[in-house]
């Protein structure tokens, strides 16, 4: 797969870095020289150039990548380049980097998004995931809604830790009343990743990973808290 990364900052190189490693053609474009440094990431084609001019995209034939990923310091920057590369050059996947998360309702469709990252959010749920047990805490959205109404997105990805006292607690998967747009996809025990099965009896400090449309994130929240109630 050949992905275009925009940006060689330490996010942009990092990212890149990792896609070689993964054996995929990394182009690394590159506005500013004084971070210009092909050494850093020797795997990857590396290209001098402003990601957000026509011209500098065609010279990296931007049309024959897979993957555009805008990955700069700059939110301004990073959607000139996704809206590029989805409408000029017919990227079929476009990831970009949200720096401020007050832009996040910008990171839509009709900028030629199809993912967006926000570090800020993401340190955020990091945070909130390792200090509040018994919140549900989003952790990234998949995509967005139909209409990309203020940057909603279709699906999030959210996770709870079972705190001591929740009435999850020795019941089983079965049991939890999931609405019909999500699921249970996975759970943390210590340092175990657990598959659940319908009888797999559920314990104080699991840490449950659910994926689920935006409009049922509050009765999975309801649940996960006990003001529903268990099938």
């Amino acid at each position: 797969m050949r992905i275009a990364v925009a940006g060689a900052g330490a996010v942009g190189r990092s990212v890149a870095q990792e896609l070689v490693e993964y054996g995929h053609k990394v182009l690394i474009i590159e506005k500013e020289f004084h971070r210009y440094e092909p050494n850093s990431v020797p795997g990857a084609e590396w290209l001098w150039a402003d990601a957000c001019e026509v011209g500098s995209l065609e010279e990296a034939e931007m049309q024959i990548c897979d993957v555009a990923i805008a990955a700069t310091g700059d939110d301004k920057a990073n959607l000139a380049m996704a809206l590029l590369a989805k409408t000029e050059f017919g990227i079929e996947r476009v990831v970009a980097r949200i720096n401020d998360a007050r832009n996040e309702w910008l990171f839509t469709e009709a900028w030629g998004v199809d993912v967006a990252v926000s570090t800020p959010l993401a340190l955020v749920a990091a945070i909130e995931g390792a200090i509040d047990k018994g919140q549900l805490v989003r952790l990234m959205a998949l995509g967005r809604d139909s209409r990309g109404d203020l940057g909603q997105s279709a699906t999030n990805v959210a996770k709870f830790t079972l705190p001591d006292d929740s009435p999850l607690v020795q019941r089983r998967v079965r049991d939890l009343a999931m609405p019909a747009d999500s699921a249970l996809v996975t759970l943390m025990r210590g340092k175990h990743l657990i598959i659940p099965t319908p009888d797999e009896v559920l314990e104080a400090g699991d840490e449950l990973l659910f994926v689920a449309a935006s409009g049922v994130e509050e009765h999975i929240k309801a649940m996960v808290k006990g003001t529903r109630r268990l099938e």
